[in-house]
C-alpha cells in the first residue's frame, strides 16, 4: 500500500527522516554516558575513550560538504539511504569492537555514514514542502532534534545499566535500520531530488581541500581548550587554516563546478544568516558545556539532578521551533530571528548573575530563556539562509548549516574555557576546568564562578552581534518554485 502520496506525502517524509535524525541525535548523548564504562572495559583512560565522541564528530563535519554535494549530484535518497547502511553497519562494529582502537575507528567510519544522512535529510525535507511552508518544515526537524538531545543520555543510562555499554551502539544500529526502510518505502527519488543538480561534475579537489581545511580548523579548536590559544601548535594550525582556507576559496572561484558557490557569500541575507547561525550556537554551547560544573561543583546537585535541570530548557525548544518556523512563514522570519536572539541574551545576562550561594532556580530561569530563544531563532533563521540559495545547491547548503552548527559548538567550548580558566588564572588559581571537577575549595569556587559571569557577559556581548546581523540583513530572494508532481506513487529502492 502506498502512503507517499498527496497533500500527506510531506508528513511522510518527515516521519521517515525524524526516525534516522533521532537515532543520530541520541546516539551521541547516549555514546556521552556510557563513556566512562567503555574506559573501564577496555582499562584505558578517559581522554582516550573520549576520541569516541571526539573523531566520529570531527569525521561528520569534515565530510558533510563533499557528501552534501555528492548528493546534489548523483541523488539524495541514494546518498542518505548508503549513509544509513554506513551507519548501521558501523554502529554494530562498535558493538562488538574488541579493543579501544578498533571502537574508535568504527565511529570514524560510521561518521563518514552520518555525514551523508545530515547532509542531505535537511534538503529532501524541504524538497518535500512548499516555499510557503519551509520554516515549518526547518521546525518540525528541529523538535525532533530536541528530543533526540533529552532522551539520549537518559536512554544511554539505562541501556548501559540493564544491558551494558554495546547496546548503545546496538540501539542505533536498530533505530538507524527502522529509518532505512522508512525512508526505502515512502520517500520518492523524484522528489527527493527536485531541483537538485544531478549530472553536474563533482569537484574532486574542492571536496579534499574542504576535508583538509575543516579537520584543521576542527583540531586546533578541540586542542586550544586544552593546550591554550597561545601554543606554538595552535597557532601553527590555525595559520595552516588560513592557508588552506585561502587555497579553498580560489579554486572554487575558478573550478567551472564548484563543491561549494563561495559567492554566496556576496549575497547579505546568506552570509549574514550564516554569521547570525554560527553566532548563535557559540553562546548556546557555552551554556551546555559550563552550566555542569556550576551545578555539581558551586551548588553540589548529584548527575541526576543536574539532568533533570536541562530538560525544561530542552522542552521549550522542542516547543518554540515548530512554532516560530510555523509563524516565520506566515509573517516573516526578520523579527523572529531578532526576538530568538535576544531572549537567548535575557538568558546569559540571567545566568550572569549566578553567585556561589544562588538558587538552582536562577540558573534553570536562565537556561530556559536561553533555550527558548534559540528554539525561536533556529528555524526561521535556517529558513531565511536557504531562502537566498538555489534549489540545486540545497544539499551541500544543508551540509553547511549543519557544519556551522559543529563549529559553533566546538568554538563555544573553546572560547568559554578560555575565559574562565583565564579570570580564574587572574585571581591566582590554577587554569583548568579539572580542579573544579575535583572539588575545589570556597576560593577556588568562587573563582570560577566569576569566571562564569565573565565568559556569560561575554557570550551575551557576541550574541548581540548576532542581532545585529539579522537585523541588517536585507530583503528575501525569490526563486522559482520547482514544481514537481506529488500524487505519483512514490518510487521505492534508492533509485
Amino acid at each position: 500500500m502506498n502512503l507517499a502520496r498527496g497533500e500527506n506525502y510531506k508528513l511522510w517524509v518527515f516521519a521517515a527522516l525524524a526516525i534516522g535524525l533521532f537515532a543520530s541525535v541520541a546516539d551521541h548523548g547516549s555514546v556521552g554516558v556510557a563513556l566512562p564504562t567503555i574506559a573501564e572495559h577496555f582499562n584505558t583512560d578517559l581522554p582516550t575513550s573520549q576520541w569516541v565522541v571526539i573523531g566520529y564528530a570531527l569525521t561528520i563535519s569534515a565530510f558533510l560538504l563533499p557528501m552534501g554535494r555528492l548528493a546534489d549530484i548523483v541523488g539524495r535518497k541514494k546518498i542518505y539511504l548508503l549513509g544509513t547502511v554506513i551507519l548501521i553497519t558501523m554502529g554494530i562494529a562498535a558493538g562488538f569492537a574488541p579493543n579501544i582502537g578498533a571502537l574508535i575507528g568504527a565511529k570514524l567510519a560510521q561518521g563518514i555514514g552520518s555525514a551523508m544522512t545530515q547532509g542531505t535529510s535537511m534538503a529532501m525535507l524541504i524538497a518535500s514542502f512548499p516555499n510557503q511552508e519551509r520554516g515549518k518544515a526547518l521546525g518540525l526537524q528541529m523538535s525532533v532534534v530536541g528530543t533526540g538531545n533529552v532522551a539520549g543520555p537518559a536512554v544511554g543510562g539505562f541501556l548501559v545499566g540493564q544491558l551494558g555499554w554495546e547496546w548503545v551502539f546496538f540501539a542505533t544500529s536498530i533505530m538507524a535500520t527502522a529509518g532505512f526502510f522508512s525512508a526505502y518505502f515512502l520517500i520518492d527519488s523524484r522528489q527527493a531530488d527536485k531541483g537538485s543538480a544531478i549530472g553536474q561534475k563533482f569537484d574532486w579537489p574542492g571536496a579534499a581541500l574542504s576535508t583538509a581545511t575543516l579537520l584543521t580548523f576542527l583540531q586546533a579548536l578541540t586542542w586550544a581548550s586544552v593546550l591554550g590559544f597561545d601554543n606554538p601548535a595552535i597557532i601553527l594550525s590555525f595559520a595552516l587554516f588560513a592557508g588552506l582556507l585561502a587555497a579553498f576559496i580560489l579554486w572554487e572561484l575558478r573550478t567551472p563546478n564548484p563543491m561549494m558557490d563561495v559567492r554566496l557569500f556576496k549575497r547579505r541575507l546568506f552570509s549574514l544568516g550564516v554569521a547570525a547561525n554560527y553566532i548563535g550556537f557559540v553562546g548556546m554551547t557555552s551554556v551546555r558545556f559550563l552550566m555542569p560544573f556550576y551545578l555539581q561543583a558551586v551548588l553540589g546537585l548529584t548527575p541526576s539532578q543536574v539532568g533533570l535541570t536541562v530538560v525544561p530548557g530542552a522542552v521549550c525548544m522542542i516547543i518554540m521551533g515548530p512554532l516560530s518556523g510555523r509563524l516565520s512563514d506566515r509573517f516573516g522570519w526578520r523579527w523572529f530571528t531578532i526576538g530568538g536572539l535576544l531572549t537567548a541574551v535575557c538568558g546569559l545576562f540571567t545566568l550572569a548573575t549566578l553567585r556561589p550561594d544562588s538558587h538552582f532556580a536562577v540558573a534553570v530561569a536562565g537556561m530556559i530563556l536561553q533555550s527558548a530563544g534559540m528554539g525561536t531563532f533556529y528555524a526561521p533563521n535556517n529558513s531565511s539562509i536557504l531562502s537566498a540559495v538555489e534549489p540545486n545547491k540545497y544539499g551541500v547548503i544543508s551540509g553547511f548549516l549543519n557544519l556551522v552548527r559543529n563549529a559553533g559548538n566546538l568554538s563555544g567550548i573553546a572560547i568559554a574555557t578560555v575565559m574562565v580558566t583565564t579570570t580564574m588564572a587572574v585571581l591566582g588559581h590554577e587554569p583548568t576546568l579539572a580542579s573544579v571537577s575535583s572539588g575545589g575549595g570556597e576560593s577556588l569556587l568562587a573563582a570560577f564562578t566569576s569566571g562564569l559571569r565573565v565568559t556569560y557577559l561575554g557570550m551575551a556581548a557576541i550574541v548581540l552581534a548576532g542581532v545585529a546581523a539579522s537585523t541588517f540583513r536585507g530583503r528575501p530572494i525569490q526563486f522559482p518554485e520547482v514544481v514537481e508532481e506529488t500524487s505519483q506513487p512514490a518510487r521505492q529502492g534508492a533509485d
